[in-house]
């Protein structure tokens, strides 16, 4: 079976649950539907080109002296096959083209149901290659044994992660509800790593926070890009509005993304009719995404709180309100995830994703590599996620008040 997706996200975030990681995962996105659409599917040839055949001779001169000389276990020839195809891989330098095999392909196409089992935290892969606590769910077993945004997780049940992919680590710490885990976490400020013990649970997490804020200021945070997040948006942007703020803020900090459809419906619930964002292939064919006139957003004085955590199908929504002057981003600049990956599911059920474009905002600048600097930079302050003082909040509440 040969089945071919579109995603467009980032799968760098992920909830760590049971059933499922929810995030974005590079968007590529999350589980079998995160940003992508299908396609037509491609008859894949049986035999590689006689220079690939040549040079795999190689491989297969060298594999045959480890199987007649190495002390040691010979592994599993499919375990040998997927460490090949990660090798290969790995030669391209482009971390989004990459290999799931079937077990983490299936645990990623639960992710559409919305509810999970696990820790409740969202993490990435930081740039020093370490999973990172990105956040922590209120009400969580996360929150509830003391885990903190900011902590870099370095062992499960006392085996190392260092140097695991984001998926190997995710399902070793996602599991049953009812069931513990223990992580070793290296936290900023502290010289001996820890020890938590966490009780997995069921998790069922919004995708849309809101309320208003003194001043008569409107407030809405959009966790992702899932299948319901236009829908949810759109409801508790209606309530607000019904109040008659004076603003609203959007809050798309540490939004990893997910679907294309609903990057580009939110974008459209605060733009008139014009460009959202360009998808462009390396053969240099275009693809434009627009949005139409007489959404209930778009005449509300906004602003745009974005920071390193926001990628993906977010930044095409806070580069297209950017360029098209609809509101400020305020806060730090953006991840810079600005490629497309297709998603082949190959014939054992594992997945090849595969990156073959780039998004471009609707004044042409690239957001791959580069990500969105911000209109108003303002740094985070450490504990604003629980409940300390956030300057980047201040600070839009100040502009909205100002009427800048």
């Amino acid at each position: 079976m040969n089945s071919l997706l579109r995603r467009a996200g980032n799968l760098l975030l992920f909830a760590i649950l049971a059933t499922g990681l929810l995030g974005s995962a590079f968007l590529s996105g999350f589980a079998v539907a995160w940003g992508m659409h299908p396609a037509p599917s491609q008859t894949r040839s049986a035999a590689p080109p006689q220079d690939l055949q040549q040079a795999f001779g190689i491989f297969w001169e060298a594999w045959k002296l480890i199987q007649e000389e190495y002390y040691g276990e010979i592994p599993s020839p499919q375990t040998v096959a997927y460490g090949a195809v990660r090798g290969a891989l790995q030669t391209l330098g482009d971390p989004y083209t990459s290999f799931i095999e079937p077990k983490i392909a299936r645990i990623l196409e639960e992710d559409a149901s919305g509810q999970f089992e696990g820790i409740g935290a969202l993490v990435r892969m930081n740039r020093d290659n370490k999973l990172e606590i990105v956040r922590v769910f209120e009400g969580s077993p996360a929150q509830k044994a003391g885990i903190r945004a900011g902590d870099l997780v370095i062992e499960v049940n006392g085996q190392s992660i260092v140097g695991y992919s984001i998926y190997e680590a995710v399902a070793l710490i996602r599991g049953p509800a009812g069931t513990s885990v223990t992580l070793t976490i290296e936290r900023p400020g502290q010289r001996e790593p820890l020890r938590v013990t966490v009780t997995r649970a069921r998790i069922t997490i919004p995708v849309v926070e809101a309320r208003m804020l003194p001043e008569n200021i409107a407030y809405i945070r959009l966790l992702d890009f899932s299948a319901q997040a236009t829908r949810q948006l759109q409801e508790q942007l209606k309530e607000l509005l019904a109040q008659n703020p004076r603003g609203l803020i959007l809050d798309l900090r540490d939004n990893p993304g997910g679907f294309l459809d609903q990057a580009i419906q939110v974008a459209d619930l605060f733009l008139d009719e014009g460009i959202v964002a360009y998808e462009r292939t390396k053969d240099g064919e275009e693809r434009v995404f627009r949005s139409k006139s007489g959404d209930i957003g778009e005449k509300i004085p906004m602003v745009v709180l974005v920071n390193a955590g926001s990628a993906s199908a977010t930044e095409i929504v806070a580069g297209a309100l950017q360029d098209r002057g609809r509101a400020r981003l305020i806060g730090e600049r953006t991840f810079g995830k600005g490629s497309v990956q297709l998603v082949h599911t190959l014939s054992d059920g594992s997945e090849l994703r595969v990156t073959i474009a780039r998004w471009f905002t609707p004044s042409n600048r690239a957001i791959h590599g580069e990500g969105l600097k911000p209109d108003i930079e303002v740094k985070a302050e450490p504990g604003a996620e629980t409940g300390g003082v956030d300057p980047q909040l201040q600070r839009a509440v100040e502009v909205l008040r100002q009427g800048q």
